[in-house]
């Protein structure tokens, strides 16, 4: 068992440490969120265009997600709390930097650095939880408080956001995301426990570098697609490396002593499953909120404070049933609670391709609810059956996986979902008769064509505002094109995943049938 310890030897309460760590959840989660109401700003003040948002946003998710588990590891070895303190203040020091970035390859850089720190404090505060909080039922509820502070931080992102924007520059984003996680280091050094597994074996070195060169080269073909072309010779080669570099990486795990990811753990299906399932959630989510920023300050032409309100739906009812969910999976199990928030993602994005530029905000609204909902009823069942399986003092290397697959299908989702939306809203510009000197800008983003059509409007009279209107006309309609594939992308993936689940998922944590 692992050993706890006290900071000076003090009592330390359940209740001041799960604050601290859903604080600190808080910090990561609305450093994603955050940045996401930003994006057309970046387009405006630093030129950025959508391959730069996409690399702006996915920088974070990709470090994130490809030194989690390395981060998980370390710290059962070394001292969890230790981890999450100095994680938190390299979180703090990126944050920073990354609001004084002069141009988009600076803040991608920046991103990249917090994304390092996001995969060093988010493991731990799952594996703390777990250890703090032994009792299943105990820990089933401090599971959904966690997972509840995800919704807080979808609310409280754009939101805030949208509001420092519009008084001061998109920098202060995260300036706030920066001091909320100095603060959050303060509570960790008074209030949080230390524990340790020191018989944690060492770092699996080769298993990091293969897991990275494999995520990296996937993540970078994706989002260079759209630019190199789908079916180009380049972007086949980047997805057989891709291939190749993940089989290699499984290979050398299975048989490897002591490997970073324990291959094994997928023989049990539950925790395969609910690994699926999570991944899958957050693959459509962090698809939808990196377009859905973009439609409403971009095609409805609302203010940034404005678009993070209308956000707040979709936080409202993730916050709601995350809290929901847990209850819900002890007395029904499970399988049928998880089946039924993919089967709620699939209806929403399947209701969501139907949206035009002229949708009302209460169809919206609804649609985000059941986004909100269904993700809800997925992320703390499936975060408690995937910790489940793995034992106390592998803790943190369970949480790892957990946030893994959180930040792998995160990562994914903006990769494919926002690629695939570019491609469809580059095709319209194709066959057009506008003059290129519109047009080439225009193909970048949809804030670009938005600028470019302000511009013609603006210095070419009343020629100028013809060819404007007809440039926001296209890039407007192509760009809701593009939300709409995308959609129909998500559906597919969580309808696939809501069948495998009620085959494979088991309805408690002793089940062993399906």
């Amino acid at each position: 068992m692992p050993k706890m310890e006290t900071p000076d030897d003090r009592p330390w309460s359940k209740s001041a440490v799960l604050v601290t760590l859903c604080l600190a959840v808080f910090v990561v989660n609305v450093s994603t969120t955050i940045v996401n109401i930003t994006l057309p700003t970046l387009v405006r003040d630093l030129g950025a265009t959508t391959r730069d948002l996409l690399w702006v946003v996915d920088a974070f998710n990709l470090a994130f997600a490809a030194l989690v588990l390395a981060g998980g590891s370390l710290s059962d070895r070394f001292g969890r709390r230790w981890f999450l303190i100095g994680g938190l203040g390299l979180f703090t020091f990126a944050s920073i930097g990354g609001a004084l970035s002069a141009t988009p390859d600076q803040l991608i850089a920046w991103r990249a650095l917090a994304g390092i720190a996001a995969a060093v404090v988010y493991p731990v505060t799952l594996s703390i939880l777990t250890n703090v909080f032994t009792d299943r039922s105990e820990r089933v509820m401090a599971i959904g408080v966690w997972g509840a502070a995800t919704g807080v931080a979808v609310a409280v992102g754009p939101v805030a956001g949208g509001a420092l924007i519009e008084h001061f520059w998109w920098g202060s984003t995260l300036v706030f995301n920066g001091a909320i996680a100095a603060l959050t280091v303060l509570m960790a050094v008074l209030l949080v426990p230390n524990s340790s597994d020191p018989s944690t074996p060492p770092l699996d070195k080769s298993g990091l570098v293969l897991s990275v060169l494999a995520l990296g080269s996937l993540v970078h073909t994706i989002i260079e697609a759209p630019d190199r072309g789908w079916s180009s010779p380049a972007t086949f080669v980047g997805f057989g490396v891709a291939a190749l570099l993940l089989v290699v990486f499984v290979v050398r795990e299975s048989r490897a002593q002591h490997p970073m990811l324990d291959v094994r753990l997928f023989t049990n299906m539950r925790f395969t499953a609910a690994s699926g399932a999570v991944t899958s959630a957050f693959f459509a989510m962090f698809g939808f909120i990196f377009l859905i920023t973009q439609y409403f300050q971009s095609v409805r032409a609302y203010g940034p404070l404005e678009t993070g309100l209308r956000i707040l739906p979709v936080a409202a009812s993730l916050a709601a049933f995350s809290l929901i969910g847990p209850r819900l999976a002890v007395t029904i199990g499970s399988k049928l609670v998880v089946a039924t928030g993919l089967g709620l993602l699939t209806t929403a994005f399947l209701w969501i391709a139907t949206v035009d530029a002229n949708t009302g905000y209460g169809q919206i609204s609804i649609q985000m609810v059941l986004l909100g909902a269904g993700l809800g009823l997925i992320s703390s069942p499936a975060t408690e059956a995937i910790m489940g399986v793995v034992p106390t003092e592998k803790a943190g290397m369970g949480s790892a996986v957990n946030d893994a697959t959180r930040e792998l299908g995160g990562t994914l989702g903006v990769a494919v979902i926002g690629s695939v939306a570019l491609s469809v809203y580059r095709e319209g510009f194709e066959a057009t008769d506008l003059p290129e000197v519109l047009i080439e800008p225009a193909r970048e983003s949809v804030g670009s064509a938005i600028e470019a059509a302000r511009q013609a409007t603006e210095i070419g009279g009343d020629p100028g505002a013809v060819l404007g209107q007809q440039l926001s006309d296209l890039a407007k309609a192509q760009f809701v094109d593009g939300l709409s594939t995308g959609s129909l992308v998500a559906a597919a993936v969580t309808a696939v995943v809501a069948v495998l689940t009620l085959i494979f998922l088991p309805a408690h944590p002793g089940g062993s049938k399906h």
